[in-house]
């Protein structure tokens, strides 16, 4: 999944997709123990987009931040 993909989605959907991804991320180890992983791959792509989909989210966590500190600035009474 391309990072433009990410950024277009919402939160919500991005938190599902990271849970499907990880869970794929299970199977894929489990197929690769028990040596039944035909695209080794596979396992890699799966992480590397788990990553994506976490910085994506750290981003929009961090834009957030300034902004809600400007505001709580603003709401204390100046002495």
């Amino acid at each position: 999944m391309k990072p433009q993909e990410l950024r277009d989605m919402s939160r919500e959907q991005i938190l599902q997709e990271l849970e499907a991804l990880e869970r794929k991320v299970f199977d894929l180890r489990t197929q690769a123990e028990t040596e039944e992983l035909h695209v080794p791959s596979e396992l890699r792509k799966a992480r590397r987009n788990i990553a994506r989909m976490r910085t994506i989210l750290r981003q929009r966590e961090l834009a957030q931040a300034p902004a809600a500190a400007l505001e709580a600035g603003k709401e204390k009474p100046s002495e």
